[in-house]
């Protein structure tokens, strides 16, 4: 069963309705889409274009360079993907980081959603780009797929393990990686040093409808799951310029001071985290 609950079928809901311009305009940009955020320097002489129209363009085509290298950099810690290997991207969204997959190591990716509306537009995408033959989108619940054991060499999830009970969903992923594989996830996380979820997390969860979880709770659920952390990497302070800048954006969807303000007062941590199956 594809969705297993009310919640999950609010989260569907949510998706398939869901037309957000700060998704769509800078996807428009290369055609790689996503729904994920951005990291890096900014560079901000796009803000000194002659006319706004000039101005807002080159923001958008700014903030799509920077969530391309979070794709990136999540893709580089995949560990040594072959072309025969077989990848997942648990909530795949409208497809961006398959596709980027398939181009960096010209293997077979598999993308998982429970939005019928992101797995046809995903679809579409690879059709467009004549990689169907290699990228698939399917509408599966990331929790029970319904894949064979041991199927896939790497599996990640990109802003996406808010949606879902973390025990739940890495005992899938353990039972769908290969002895060896890797799991690889960049993801907010609440700040468990602060205490519990402060204000702004709480505004962010209703904003998103999604449930932020805390950062202990990543490595308690790997741990009782066969997968062993080999790289944590801290990016908040990698992620607030591209919040600063999707400030003066018009396609800002007024919950970029929230999370600015999550992050500076240090009760929201934006990580990086791969992970091998034991």
């Amino acid at each position: 069963m594809t969705i297993a609950s009310d919640y999950q079928n609010d989260v569907a809901n949510y998706w398939n309705a869901e037309r957000n311009p700060v998704n769509l305009r800078l996807g428009d940009v290369t055609g790689i889409y996503h729904h994920h955020y951005g990291i890096g320097e900014v560079d901000w002489s796009v803000l000194d274009a002659a006319d706004d129209v000039g101005r807002e363009e080159a923001i958008i085509t700014e903030l799509h360079r920077l969530e391309n290298a979070q794709a990136r950099l999540l893709l580089g810690h995949l560990g040594n993907i072959r072309p025969e290997h077989r990848l997942l991207d648990a909530g795949s969204g409208r497809g961006g980081s398959s596709i980027m997959a398939n181009a960096a190591f010209g293997c077979r990716v598999d993308g998982v959603s429970i939005s019928q509306a992101q797995v046809d537009f995903a679809n579409d995408q690879a059709a467009k780009r004549n990689v169907s033959d290699k990228v698939r989108f399917h509408l599966k619940n990331m929790l029970d797929t319904g894949f064979e054991d041991g199927a896939f060499q790497a599996i990640w999830n990109n802003e996406s393990t808010m949606y879902v009970v973390l025990e739940d969903l890495f005992a899938e992923h353990s039972r769908l990686l290969a002895r060896g594989g890797r799991y690889v996830t960049i993801t907010g996380c609440y700040n468990d040093v602060y205490g519990l979820p402060s204000k702004a997390v709480s505004v962010i969860n209703a904003h998103y409808v999604c449930d932020i979880h805390p950062r202990s709770g990543y490595f308690r659920a790997m741990a009782a799951n066969r997968l062993v952390p080999v790289s944590v990497i801290d990016l908040t302070a990698e992620t607030i310029p591209y919040w600063e800048l999707r400030q003066k954006a018009a396609v800002a969807t007024g919950i970029e001071d929230t999370f600015l303000q999550a992050y500076r007062d240090g009760s929201f941590q934006y990580l990086l985290i791969a992970a091998d199956r034991v």
